[in-house]
């Protein structure tokens, strides 16, 4: 068996009837996960540092702190945010620039961009962005090579089906999912980071008081 054809056949056997059933397909594969709390935002914070990310833990009311902390380790002057986003007061000589249609080269004199979330898996390490007010359009979150995303407990899940059920009501718009900095490699495995987005992904992770 290729491994073309062990791919599909562990499909089939994942969709297949349960006779219990009838001719219903029942999935072989978790559809809810068992974490919650800390446990889940624990894993989340893991698995984001697995792939380079720089991870801080806030609660609301520091919400502003953490950002500005944020800015300021990164040295970042001036950033582009999207319409919808409701940023705290940034810190004094840090300048907050609403995107309205900015084109690639003006994106790419920004210091970085600060967004919200759609949705967050845990298991993968994943942060989904939707186009949502508060996320923006997919372009200011691709050009300037730092991104600080905000996001909160509560948008935070254990597994993948469980965000695609979150992100139902959105299929039909365009989905950004990422996991990491952007980062490619060659044939001898030699990595390059910032090719495709950002070099630099910060997630501020929010949680309860």
């Amino acid at each position: 068996m290729n491994p073309r054809e062990e791919v599909l056949a562990r499909i089939r056997a994942a969709v297949q009837p349960d006779p219990r059933r009838g001719a219903d397909p029942l999935p072989r594969y978790r559809e809810r996960g068992d974490l919650d709390g800390a446990r889940l935002i624990d894993l989340l914070e893991e698995r984001l540092a697995d792939y380079r990310a720089a991870v801080r833990r806030t609660t609301a009311a520091g919400l502003a702190d953490a950002v500005a902390t944020a800015l300021t380790e990164r040295a970042a002057r001036r950033v582009v945010v999207p319409p919808g986003l409701d940023l705290p007061a940034l810190p004094n000589g840090v300048e907050a620039v609403t995107d309205d249609g900015l084109t690639a080269d003006e994106l790419d004199a920004f210091d970085g961009v600060i967004t919200g979330a759609a949705v967050a898996i845990a298991e993968t390490g994943t942060i989904v962005l939707d186009g949502s007010p508060d996320q923006g359009r997919r372009a200011i979150t691709l050009v300037p090579d730092y991104h600080l995303c905000l996001v909160h407990a509560a948008q935070v899940v254990e597994l993948v089906p469980e965000a695609i059920a979150r992100l139902a009501p959105r299929a039909g718009q365009p989905l950004t999912w990422i996991s990491g900095p952007s980062a490619t490699s060659d044939i001898e495995l030699n990595r390059v980071e910032g090719v495709h987005g950002p070099r630099t992904l910060e997630v501020i992770l929010v949680q309860p008081a």
